[in-house]
This record gives structure tokens, C-alpha cells and sequence, in this order.
């Protein structure tokens, strides 16, 4: 067990394709460090102690859960997959509805335990519904921008696509991985909708959703970009797998 005093659970998205990577694979299933991708992420939430893990599979389902498969996984097939927030709630039947709930990618291979630890422990310290793992840079790119109210608090996260030009210039955006409250986040997964640019359920929308309903969300911020860095073609592959040997000096 965990040292909070509830449950942790993980969901580990992990459906798509990947269709930049030219390849038929299973993104998740790409190596880098001699390792899949998903490998790395599950091997992260283990060492983060968390109790049990949900897999949301999609593309190519059997052959990620023959190459995973173990006893504190939970796969769960997500079809048709019609967005990240749909991801969750396939989840939902499988989940535990007590505790946290950590939300992350199967492809952001860097990213390390300590981080994941840090945001469940921020989480449950300050008792609010959500937070999110967010990164500052100069220069925030496609990911999603972490817009603020007066106070400085996170009022919702906007995704680059559907920004103004004044959101884009926010340096501060979402790395994708995130802590619920396990009955907050159920609750308001209910009420996304696909009104956006990509006609999908984002889990991002569940910020202002929460904030709307009164609850307290916030960001835990880092710096380092190269922890989460999701990989979406094999140049983006080959410069994680560079980062990995950095990392451990080889």
C-alpha cells in the first residue's frame, strides 16, 4: 500500500496508433533504450507505488495486453476512441471509486517515479479535486496552454489549437499527466462534451468543469521539458532514446 491514506490508482492511455510513426506498431510498443515505450511509463507508476493500474488499449489491443500482461493490470479496450477524456471513461467500471487517480500517457518514456510521487503527494496535501503536472518554458509550442485567473489560479486548460493568440503566448502548458480525486473526477467526466476544433471529449476540459462546479483544482509545476516529452514520430523516437542515455550516462 501507499503511505496516503487512500487508494491510488493509474490510467495509462495507451489506444492509439500513431500514425506519424509510419509504422503499423502500436506507438506504444516503439523501443527506445531497448525498451517499449509503455514499459518505461509502467515501470514509472510501479516505482511510484501506486496500488493497481488500468490500461486504456485501442489500436492493435491483443498484442499490447499479450506484451504487458500481469496480475496488477486491468486492460480495457477503448473503441471507437473519440478522444483522451472518452479514454477515461471507458475506465470508469474498473476503477475503484474512493482515493486518486493518476492520469498519464503510454508515450512519454523520461518522465521519473519521484514526479509522479510528487504530483499525488501535492494532491492529497492540499486536498483539492485536481492537479496537473504542467512545464514552463519560453515557448509552449502545440501543447496545451494552463490559463490562470486574476488570482493566479488554474481556471482551465486550452488546447493550442483552439487558443487565442494571447493563449498562445502563455509559456506554462500541460504535460498530459494528471491526480483526481477518484469521485470528483467520475462525477465530472459526465459532463464533457465535443464541442472543439477536434470534435473529441478532452480530459482537459474536466479543469474548468471542476472549477465551474466549485472545486479547488491547481498546477504543480516543473522545468524540465525533456521529462515530458511524448513522442509522436520516429525523429521525436530517436531524440527520447538520445535523452534516455543521457540520462544514464551511456
Amino acid at each position: 500500500m501507499n503511505n496516503t491514506e487512500t487508494i491510488l490508482q493509474a490510467v495509462v492511455l495507451a489506444a492509439g496508433k500513431g500514425t506519424r510513426m509510419k509504422s503499423d506498431l502500436p506507438k506504444v510498443l516503439h523501443e527506445i533504450g531497448g525498451k517499449p515505450l509503455l514499459a518505461h511509463v509502467l515501470a514509472a507508476v510501479r516505482n511510484a507505488r501506486i496500488d493497481r493500474t488500468v490500461v486504456v488499449v485501442g489500436h492493435q489491443a491483443e498484442q499490447v495486453e499479450n506484451r504487458f500482461a500481469a496480475d496488477d493490470l486491468v486492460f480495457v479496450l477503448q473503441e471507437p476512441q473519440l478522444g483522451t477524456g472518452h479514454a477515461v471513461q471507458v475506465t470508469v467500471d474498473d476503477l475503484v471509486p474512493d482515493g486518486h487517480t493518476v492520469i498519464l500517457a503510454g508515450d512519454v518514456p523520461l518522465l521519473r517515479a519521484a514526479t509522479i510521487r510528487r504530483l499525488i503527494e501535492e494532491t492529497v496535501a492540499s486536498g483539492v479535486s485536481a492537479s496537473v503536472l504542467t512545464c514552463v518554458v519560453d515557448d509552449a509550442g502545440a501543447y496545451g496552454r494552463i490559463v490562470k485567473d486574476d488570482a493566479g489560479n488554474l481556471a482551465r486548460i486550452v488546447e493550442e489549437r483552439d487558443a487565442t493568440v494571447e493563449e498562445k503566448a502563455i509559456g506554462e502548458y500541460n504535460t498530459g499527466v494528471f491526480c483526481f480525486r477518484t469521485p470528483d473526477m467520475i462525477a465530472v467526466l459526465g459532463k464533457l462534451s465535443t464541442d472543439n476544433d477536434q470534435g473529441e471529449y478532452y480530459l482537459t476540459d474536466t479543469i474548468a468543469h471542476l472549477v465551474a462546479d466549485g472545486k479547488a483544482v491547481q498546477a504543480v509545476a516543473m522545468t524540465d521539458p525533456d521529462e515530458v516529452v511524448g513522442i509522436n514520430t520516429i525523429d521525436e523516437l530517436a531524440a527520447a532514446d538520445a535523452l534516455m542515455r543521457a540520462r544514464s550516462g551511456g
